[in-house]
């Protein structure tokens, strides 16, 4: 064995390294994080803006998140990531000037319907003239539905992880040692999903059918795909199924009295906007439909009012409670719901 010389920590020579002491004595992670946000260095502040830029508009200003190199694509807007980067240094990193100063920009409030002058030179909306929809990614998909139902439980911060419904025995294939998998149980179970328990190459179900990805190594950005799995995990994971059901207790409890005004008041919380008259009617129809069913099937509406752990509608008529979890399950499952305009 013939060691080489040994080599002492430093910066590659063709970066800027005019921060780091040179007074002889051994670097360490002090002076890298110091180099790092350095003025002299303003590859940190790109890449984190352009990250950041990405959470609200879908693409970054590159749209090579892990690369702004040669290597990578040319920012749409040079300058503005420029800017961005110099202003977010500048401002002390403070993340949440920066989120103000992106969606209080005109920008990131325009429209997000397509621009038909357009759709031929920038079918991509690379020049920002528009706000670009996307369908929000696994672990906000769950937390929106929890929201909407009003099960969310964003008030721990931290803690150990948290465990969702998922299917007995999944864990059954994974040896070394065996595994076993005890859904949390009370406000645990309704945790955001940045607490979900990670199963590094199995992952909960939820979080596979929408493209989450494995951990199996870094991925900056997220494929996402279109499939009929995930209208499925919609319509009857038991956290979507439950958060039905949670959403149609709020519906009947806060807003007493016409059917029309109660579709109106779930069509408002789940999707931010008023419903159209034809949306009350069409929903105002399969409620019927879901009525006149569990009345004459009640041991199939208690049944399906008993998923989940939070309450299943303790005072409520059965069968009118089932009716309204199956519209609201319906709301739940539309595009529109899983989708950032």
């Amino acid at each position: 064995m013939n060691p080489g010389a040994e080599v002492q920590p430093a910066v590659p020579g063709f970066l800027p390294h005019v921060s780091l002491r040179t007074d002889g004595t051994r670097l360490n992670r002090l002076d890298l994080a110091k180099w790092l946000i350095d003025a002299e260095n303003p590859l940190t502040s790109r890449q984190l803006t352009n990250r950041l830029w990405k959470q609200f508009f879908g693409k970054g200003l590159s749209n090579v998140l892990d690369d702004l190199g040669n290597q990578g694509e040319w920012p749409s807007h040079p300058e503005l990531l420029d800017w961005l980067a110099a202003e977010f240094r500048d401002s002390g990193w403070d993340v949440k000037h920066m989120v103000r100063l992106i969606v209080t920009s005109r920008t990131y409030q325009q429209i997000s319907a397509m621009r038909p002058d357009l759709a031929e030179t920038d079918p991509a909306n690379r020049l920002l003239a528009g706000q670009s929809a996307r369908r929000l990614d696994a672990e906000f998909i769950r937390d929106n539905a929890l929201a909407i139902s009003g099960l969310l439980n964003d008030g721990l911060i931290g803690g150990p992880s948290a465990k969702p419904y998922q299917p007995d025995g999944y864990f059954a294939n994974l040896n070394f040692p065996e595994r076993k998998y005890d859904a949390s149980t009370g406000d645990d179970q309704y945790r955001r999903g940045l607490y979900m328990h990670w199963q590094r190459t199995f992952m909960h179900p939820m979080l596979a059918g929408f493209d989450a990805p494995s951990r199996e190594e870094c991925t900056a950005d997220r494929f996402q795909s279109n499939s009929p799995q995930q209208a499925l995990t919609l319509l009857n994971d038991p956290t979507f199924v439950e958060a039905a059901r949670a959403f149609a207790l709020r519906v009947i409890r806060e807003k007493p009295g016409e059917t029309a005004d109660r579709i109106r008041h779930a069509v408002k919380l789940a999707l931010s906007r008023d419903a159209k008259p034809s949306e009350v009617e069409s929903l105002g129809k399969f409620l019927v439909t879901q009525r006149e069913f569990y009345q004459t099937k009640p041991d199939q509406a208690a049944a399906f009012l008993k998923t989940g752990l939070s309450d299943p509608g303790t005072g409520e008529d059965p069968a009118e409670l089932a009716a309204w979890s199956q519209l609201c399950r319906v709301i739940l499952n539309l595009h529109e719901t899983i989708t950032r305009y």
